[in-house]
């Protein structure tokens, strides 16, 4: 039994071989007769010096060498598709593709897209909205920005900053409601999006913080951040606003945040890619600049009490 490697070719059959349990399906995935993936399984056991597949009347099982054999066969595949993928797109393209929830794209990202534009007129920016959490590496993607805890294991990763959210609302609406508990009048905006924070980081959670213990009633409920605060921007109501999604606003004046009490959260937007791709030469140009742009907001409320919300609940 030698140990000098199989030919590809022969390990690539063998690897069909073992995830479909069948010559035959194997033979239709790699597009050649089953005689020739018949043949070339054959050539790898003849190279291995032992069977590595039973063959039965009308199937086909591994014997324990081919259990041993297959795990790493198919990992070994994966990983070099991986890095055939990646070094062809280092080669191919000079586009970056980034993915992001809808709202960050929608809400921060979009309104800046300009600003990289100019600064990296070289890389070409392709921006995909998801709120699947897509696999760096099969669904081809350089950057993810996602939202939550983690974790990010086998991933670069990087966080964008501290996240609270506080009340915000047209100056109009604040004018009307001018003290915390006037707001438990207010027309109340929630975020469902937000429901899988531990500890929760609700209305509720937030009229406790100020020293008000009352169940408030809230007058809709959306699904997405970005269509919650876009009920607020239209004066619809009052909504907890996620500090990334509202400094723009505050910043010009469309809302106002007017108790300065918020509520810290231990989830964060967080930078990913894969590991060892981080000084890339366009990944690290984008995750320079979100990191600068964030740092621009990152005192947008001076004045902003900042509560820990697992001393509220």
């Amino acid at each position: 039994m030698t140990e000098r490697l199989p030919p590809l070719t022969a390990l690539r059959a063998f690897d069909a071989a073992a995830r479909h349990m069948s010559f035959q399906r194997a033979a239709a995935e790699l597009n050649v007769t089953p005689a020739a993936l018949s043949f070339q399984i054959k050539s790898l056991e003849e190279h291995f010096g032992a069977p590595l597949f039973k063959r039965l009347n009308r199937a086909v099982e591994l014997t324990e060498a081919g259990r041993i054999l297959a795990p790493g066969a198919a990992q070994g595949f994966n990983a070099l598709t991986a890095a055939w993928r990646a070094a062809r797109r280092s080669v191919e393209s000079s586009a970056l593709t980034v993915t992001a929830g809808p709202a960050f794209i929608a809400k921060w990202l979009a309104p800046r897209l300009s600003a990289f534009a100019h600064t990296h007129p070289d890389i070409e920016l392709r921006v995909a909205a998801s709120l699947r959490i897509m696999d760096l590496t099969a669904d081809e993607v350089d950057v993810a920005i996602r939202f939550g805890y983690g974790p990010d294991d086998g991933l670069f990763s990087q966080s964008l900053g501290r996240e609270w959210m506080t009340p915000v609302m047209r100056p109009e609406l604040a004018c009307r409601y001018t003290t915390p508990h006037a707001l438990l009048d207010a027309p109340l905006i929630h975020n469902s999006a937000d429901d899988f924070l531990n500890p929760a980081c609700d209305w509720p959670v937030w009229f406790k913080a100020v020293g008000i213990d009352a169940k408030p009633r809230l007058s809709s409920s959306f699904s997405q951040p970005d269509h919650a605060l876009d009920a607020a921007l239209s004066g619809a109501g009052v909504v907890l606003g996620r500090r990334s999604f509202v400094v723009r606003y505050l910043g010009d004046g469309r809302l106002v945040a007017p108790f300065k009490v918020a509520l810290g959260t231990d989830a964060k937007f967080r930078f990913l890619c894969r590991q060892g791709q981080e000084d890339r030469h366009d990944i690290a140009a984008f995750r320079h600049w979100i990191m600068a742009e964030m740092a621009q907001t990152a005192g947008c409320v001076d004045d902003m009490t900042i509560l820990p919300i697992g001393d509220l609940v």
